[in-house]
């Protein structure tokens, strides 16, 4: 009866977008609008600014993705995460109804919608992976050519483009139509290409090339700089080392302790009766759900990507 009820919910909701003509994005976004917090007195933001409380739990999630999002460049996939976060919001309350399991509706709910949040989280650490080792070759091959003889900046970039791969070279070729056909002035073109990439040693690289347009012996300092991405790459290997056993056995567990339950229905059914029909059984089956999902966030936190901080 449970879910005839979510059923017809979720058909009544569907029915007033298409009576509105009210797509799910924009509704989010004007229900976005109004839950944003009004213009405050100077006096708040001030005390606000004093205290300088970092954001923590779901609200530091939300603004991780967010921003993960952004640095990949797929900024406006945000609204349809969000869509697809209600989405197993309502399956994970309709699963726990449909085993009659008051315990497990808030838990299962909350876990299926933090799901694709932290789904790019981890996603984001390979792409953060992959943009370090294209950038170490890119500022390689660079910097090996404007150390050589009295290259200009700009021609060591140009006769290095055809061997650089996105997503990088998509930030040098921007900076060359920047530098050749709209500003002359090649300090704030080299200032432009922060915005392209989200990394503190690339930005200390840029920060020293800008130095060399004035004086021509700092080159000396743009090698050790690019070394520290090799660094990167090293301590990263390592520690990709050390995490594979522990996260293969995690998911072995994991994978062990969903399939133990059906399972137990061909080796004992009065187990699993007790374990589905008996309230002793339905706590403990939230009480394994709610340390699956806590683990996932877990693993989410400790598998970034190691970053160099200046």
């Amino acid at each position: 009866m449970a879910v005839l009820v979510t059923i017809a919910f979720l058909l009544a909701v569907t029915g007033s977008f298409l009576l509105l003509s009210l797509s799910p994005f924009s509704f989010l976004e004007g229900l976005a609008a109004y839950v944003k917090p009004r213009k405050t007195s100077m006096k708040s933001r001030i005390e606000k600014s004093r205290k300088n409380k970092k954001p923590k739990g779901l609200k530091l999630l939300f603004l991780d993705t967010r921003e993960i999002l952004r640095v990949t460049g797929k900024s406006g996939s945000f609204t349809a995460l969000c869509i697809l976060s209600m989405i197993l919001f309502v399956v994970g309350a309709m699963i726990s109804l449909t085993m009659n399991n008051g315990f497990l509706v808030p838990v299962l709910a909350a876990g299926l919608a933090l799901l694709p949040f932290y789904y790019v989280k981890l996603t984001a650490g390979r792409h953060k992976k992959q943009i370090n080792t294209e950038l170490e070759t890119a500022l390689s091959i660079i910097t090996t050519s404007y150390l050589r003889g009295k290259n200009t900046i700009i021609r060591a970039i140009d006769e290095n483009q055809p061997y650089l791969n996105p997503p990088v070279a998509e930030v040098f070729r921007n900076f060359l139509l920047q530098a050749k056909l709209i500003n002359s002035n090649t300090k704030e073109a080299l200032e432009g290409m922060k915005a392209g990439i989200d990394n503190s040693v690339f930005h200390e690289w840029v920060d020293a090339v800008v130095a060399c347009q004035d004086d021509y012996n700092l080159k000396s300092t743009l090698p050790p700089i690019v070394a520290k991405l090799s660094d990167m790459r090293v301590v990263t290997a390592e520690l990709d080392l050390l995490l594979f056993e522990p996260v293969k056995e995690y998911i072995t567990m994991v994978l062990l302790l969903i399939g133990s339950i059906p399972l137990m229905y061909f080796l004992n059914k009065d187990w699993y009766h007790t374990l589905m029909f008996t309230e002793v059984g339905k706590i403990l089956l939230t009480i394994c759900a709610a340390a699956i999902f806590f683990s996932v966030a877990a693993v989410a936190k400790h598998m970034r990507p190691i970053e160099y901080k200046r």
